[in-house]
């Protein structure tokens, strides 16, 4: 492993954001009804707030994941293995942060994604207490390619939990959203092509649909589904198929389906994300920052996909995806739910979100720029 940098050498000492305490709290919120997938259902929401103390008096504050049967495994991980590593760091050299955090991931004996969850939710609370620091927004200090992001609804739950397709389909436009991003994959490609149609009828040309199959299909039905769909106007389907041949899989869609395929939230990786771009498997990689070791490395993937021609999506995390999606030139859409599919978004941000014309304007304040709410947390948290 390469050596770091003395901390002397690493920064000048005028920006200096010493972490001196860190705090987490594990959020579990149930939801109203239960959301069923291609092959999951969900009847909760968990997340864990994160929270950087400096001995200069800023916090970073975060939330990120939504992991409910390893919470507390992750929240181990963040005090006991990456806190002892990372006191008295700078939090201003990020880069040398993130790598002395990183070995968290290394343990063979458990879940990958749990040293990942703990990575990235320690990683995003670092940039929140960085841009206060600065005083700059993050999608600012990121890149800063625009201040609004459009933003699409993830829906059409098999079972209809927000009502029939069409009330669903209005219920986002009144919100001011742009678009939908339509689940399938759990039934037979004639039957989910019918539901989708449902949906372009309800929802007119102009607003925008795309496809999630939570690798739910067959290369042979996720084919047929883009035969029954071509022309319904589908901007990507995501996730056609099934995982463990996905780089082949998914390239055979792209090639032969006529639709834009779209994956990367199941890589671990901006490794992962590249060899899905060396297979010319994607046009879009929604590589999560909450899941896969922050935003640092979704920065790192949105590098590698611009030399790619790739465009950048984010999977869910509308939190931290409209800051780092806003951020780049190739970004896409940034992921919302309905408010009874994750309260977090709705609830857990105490300042406006205002959407005008499908597009999320970003907040101006430094950092993330979200003020979380206290009584939300202390409502739900589960570790007292």
């Amino acid at each position: 492993m390469t050596a770091l940098p003395s901390p002397e050498t690493a920064v000048d000492s005028r920006l200096q954001l010493t972490l001196e305490r860190i705090e987490v709290v594990p959020v579990v919120a149930p939801l109203a009804r239960e959301f069923i997938g291609s092959h999951y259902r969900m009847s909760k929401r968990a997340t864990l707030v994160t929270r950087l103390f400096t001995r200069e008096g800023i916090v970073g504050e975060a939330y990120a994941g939504d992991e409910a049967s390893t919470l507390a495994q992750i929240s181990a991980v963040i005090t006991e293995e990456i806190a002892p590593r990372l006191l008295g760091m700078n939090l201003m050299t990020a880069s040398r942060v993130w790598a002395a955090a990183y070995p968290a991931t290394y343990d063979i004996l458990r879940d990958r994604r749990v040293g990942l969850v703990a990575l990235a939710s320690v990683d995003s609370a670092m940039w929140d207490a960085i841009g206060k620091a600065l005083n700059v927004p993050l999608h600012v200090l990121w890149g800063g390619f625009r201040d609004r992001i459009p933003m699409i609804a993830i829906g059409g739950y098999y079972g209809e939990p927000l009502g029939p397709i069409e009330d669903e389909i209005e219920s986002y436009r009144e919100t001011g959203l742009a678009g939908v991003k339509f689940k399938v994959g759990g039934e037979t490609p004639e039957l989910d092509a019918l539901r989708v149609r449902r949906a372009r009828k309800a929802a007119g040309d102009d607003f925008i649909i795309e496809v999630d199959a939570n690798q739910g299909y067959s290369v042979s039905d996720a084919l047929r589904f883009c035969q029954l769909v071509q022309d319904l106007n589908i901007r990507w389907f995501e996730e056609p198929v099934g995982w463990a041949n996905d780089r082949r899989d998914l390239a055979a869609v792209r090639r032969a389906g006529g639709i834009p395929v779209t994956a990367g939230q199941s890589e671990f990786s901006p490794t992962g994300c590249r060899e899905l771009m060396e297979a010319d498997a994607i046009d879009v990689c929604n590589f999560d920052a909450s899941w896969s070791g922050g935003p640092s490395a979704w920065l790192r993937v949105a590098a590698i996909a611009h030399s790619f021609s790739v465009q950048m999506g984010h999977h869910e995390e509308p939190q931290v995806a409209t800051h780092l999606l806003a951020s780049q030139p190739h970004g896409t859409y940034a992921e919302c739910f309905h408010h009874d599919r994750d309260p977090f978004w709705w609830d857990l941000i105490s300042n406006d979100r205002p959407l005008k014309d499908g597009q999320l304007t970003l907040p101006t304040g430094p950092g993330l720029g979200w003020e979380l709410n206290t009584e939300f947390i202390d409502r739900y948290r589960v570790d007292r």
